[in-house]
Order: structure tokens, then sequence, then C-alpha cells
């Protein structure tokens, strides 16, 4: 009974928000910072999973220069957990198909987020490109999650090498930010779901690699990360 309600109420509460968010963004149409905006009203839904949720930034989150964020993308409770994390002049990267889900796919248009077409490589390849400009013409940031799809338990995927190219084109850090396991974690009929920690890590210079060495790049960040989120489980394992 529990889950069918929070399934309801949630559900309730994600049409609400499309649709607010949805006339609030055609009002600012396409202003990069409504993003970030929408993505912290979704991730103000947390406690409807029994979720106690951490948000940890830098110091200095302000002051954060232009770069792309690189998270760990695990399920569908992403949409609650590092969502969160998006800042303000954010733009996010994700698949063509999400235009078709409904109201969600016109709020992720009208935001100002950027599709990737994953079937045409060549096209794909021209998006980097783009987001490389844009980080640059429009003092942008990016979001992107280098997997490519969701883990659902499998551990942080091999990365893709798109985001890394794009910092690299453009000359920006990559920051990654990294959400604690939730896999097998929350359970809908259960009132507490416990804790997760969600962090924004240090920004990483890319000024040392070129498009030759991207992969080396790829590969210091994914087990950078893949180190970092082991710590998270083992702090919320010993309670802390």
């Amino acid at each position: 009974m529990l889950k069918i309600a929070r399934i309801v109420i949630v559900a309730l509460c994600c049409i609400l928000i499309c649709v607010l968010g949805t006339i609030y963004s055609f009002i600012c149409f396409r202003n990069p910072s409504n993003v970030g905006i929408m993505a912290r009203w979704f991730g103000r839904l947390f406690p409807l999973f029994g979720l106690n949720v951490e948000h940890r930034f830098p110091q200095n989150k302000e002051n954060m220069p232009r770069c792309i964020y690189i998270g760990n993308h695990q399920n569908n409770f992403d949409m609650v957990t590092i969502s969160y994390m998006v800042l303000p002049r954010t733009v996010s990267v994700g698949k063509k198909s999400l235009i078709w889900i409904p109201f969600f796919g016109i709020l992720y248009w009208v935001t100002g987020n950027i599709f990737l077409d994953r079937e045409n490589r060549s096209k794909a390849h021209s998006t980097m490109t783009e987001l490389a400009r844009r980080i640059n013409k429009d003092n942008l940031s990016i979001w992107m999650f280098p997997e490519g799809t969701r883990s659902r338990g499998r551990g942080l995927l091999p990365f893709k090498t798109g985001a890394f190219h794009a910092a690299i084109a453009a000359g920006v850090p990559i920051v990654p930010v990294v959400c604690s396991t939730t896999h097998n974690k929350i359970d809908l009929n259960r009132w507490d779901n416990g804790k997760v920690i969600c962090e924004m890590m240090d920004p990483i210079d890319v000024s040392s690699y070129t498009k030759d060495n991207v992969r080396e790049l790829a590969s210091y960040c994914h087990d950078l990360m893949e180190k970092r989120i082991a710590e998270l489980d083992a702090e919320i394992a010993q309670g802390k």
C-alpha cells in the first residue's frame, strides 16, 4: 500500500513540476539556468522515497568555472538524488528519444538541454564539437553521464569519451559528481530507506591531455570516481 501511495504521489508531483516548469521555461525561454532550477525541483522529492540525501558541494561552488560535469548514472532514483547537484548555467546532454517522454520531453527541450543522436556517429561527433563551442560562446557548463546508460547495479560502467573530447576542445576542466550506491537499497514499501550522499569533487585539469590520449583521461576520471563511490558507501555503512 505504501508503495502504491508513493508511486501516485511522486507521479503527480513530477507531472506538476513538468507543467509548471514548462510554463516557467517558456517565459525564460531556454535560459541555461532553467535546467538547474528544474533539477533542484525534482531533487527535493527525495523524502517521498524515504531517503535522507546529503549534498556536498565545494565551498567555492558559486565561483565554479565553466566546466564539464560528469556523474555516475545508476537508475531512475538519480532524479531525486544526483540531479540536485546541477548548478546554474549548466545544461545537460541527453539522448534524442527523451523528447517523446510525456510531459518531461517538452520540459527537457524548453529548458535548453542538448539532444544527442546516438544512432548517428557523425552527428554525435559534431555535437561534441558544438558543445565545446557553446561552452565558451555562451558561458555554459555541461552535465553528462559518460557511462551512456544506467548502470543498474553493475558498478561504474566504462566511460565513453565524448565528454572528455569536448572538455579538451573547449579547454575547460572536468568536474566529477558522484552519488553513493542506491541499487537494491530502496524499497518503496519501507518507510526509511536510509542515507544517500552526493558529492561534487574537485576540478580535474585537462590541459596536459589531447585527443590522442583522451582515453587516459577517461580512465583516470573513472578510477577516481569509482574509488570515491566506494568510500561514500563505506561511510554510510559505518553510520557516520
